[in-house]
């Protein structure tokens, strides 16, 4: 493993040739390739699947009847016993429980949805809105919070408005950067009618117009989870969990959004000065150690968000 880091650290960060790293260590260049590929050794590696002679003619009905299932009330899915009895009854199938079982167990396992860490790079955010109750100059309405987060710093940007409009998002955003001090190098977003217009075929977004011009004015990258995958993003959807029950509970009093946003700022401020639980530093501190890893905010704000407050 230790061989492992210092190769894949001379070639990919120091620079090095394949051949004059493969000299240094007096590995053959083919192993230094294959060092390049896997981040650690990968073991023995089957070149061939395995064969079942008694199975694999009926591995198409097994997948038929488990594809079926999906559709099925969970307590009225096959299960290998009975996928088993269906076999000899209906095709004569000659083999025995084990081979079924252990196809059944694995074809499940493969089916299943995993669930990796996610990692969370110095620079990088994450934003969404949220929805709560509020009463403005006397009248009692909806808010539409923007929420930015940094996941690494957890440090956090809140800000409210009447609707979830195009310029709200766009204000949302200039906001964020001036609050932070910078630009993060890349944000993670659903798919928000706001930002995208249309998700093709093959998986990729079609932008709208005014994201588009947002991302060329601040020059971040752009990430997208996945449809109807809130977990792709859960740092801010914490956040809009707990701007909603730490800062618009009571529901707030004020007289103009202008006045609520600047109780949300002054919130996010306190917050900031706040160790959370296995943290060494505090949020604020956190921050200025990945300050580096965003762009400076030298730009002007965007101007395409007048109106974003009017009611």
């Amino acid at each position: 493993m230790e061989l492992y880091a210092r190769v894949r650290r001379m070639v990919l960060v120091e620079g090095k040739s394949e051949r004059e790293t493969a000299r240094i260590f007096g590995l053959a260049r083919e192993t230094v390739r294959k060092i390049l590929r896997y981040a650690a050794p990968p073991g023995y590696r089957r070149q061939q699947p395995v064969r079942r002679p008694k199975l694999d003619q009926w591995v198409g009905i097994i997948d038929q009847i488990l594809e079926d299932d999906k559709a099925r009330p969970r307590k009225q899915r096959h299960t290998a016993k009975r996928i088993l009895d269906r076999l000899k009854e209906e095709h004569q199938f000659p083999g025995g429980y084990t081979i079924v079982k252990d196809y059944v167990r694995l074809k499940r396992l493969r089916q299943r949805e995993m669930f990796v860490p996610l990692a969370h790079p110095a620079g990088e955010a994450q934003a969404d809105f949220g929805e709560a109750l509020v009463v403005i100059a006397g009248g009692e309405c909806k808010a539409h919070y923007f929420c930015m987060d940094l996941p690494q710093s957890d440090d956090c940007f809140v800000m409210a408005f009447p609707a979830e409009t195009t310029e709200a998002f766009l204000e949302g955003h200039n906001q964020a950067f001036a609050y932070f001090g910078g630009v993060p190098r890349a944000i993670l977003y659903d798919n928000t009618k706001l930002a995208v217009a249309r998700i093709l075929g093959d998986g990729t977004r079609r932008k709208t117009q005014a994201f588009s011009g947002l991302q060329s004015h601040y020059l971040f990258q752009e990430k997208f989870g996945r449809p109807g995958k809130g977990n792709d993003k859960g740092k801010v959807e914490g956040l809009v969990g707990y701007a909603r029950r730490n800062y618009l509970v009571p529901v707030p009093r004020c007289a103009s959004w202008q006045e609520l946003n600047a109780k949300l700022r002054e919130q996010c401020r306190k917050r900031r000065e706040r160790m959370l639980r296995g943290h060494k530093q505090t949020i604020a501190e956190a921050s200025k150690k990945i300050a580096s890893y965003c762009y400076r905010c030298r730009r002007r704000p965007l101007k395409l968000v007048r109106g974003a407050l009017r009611q």
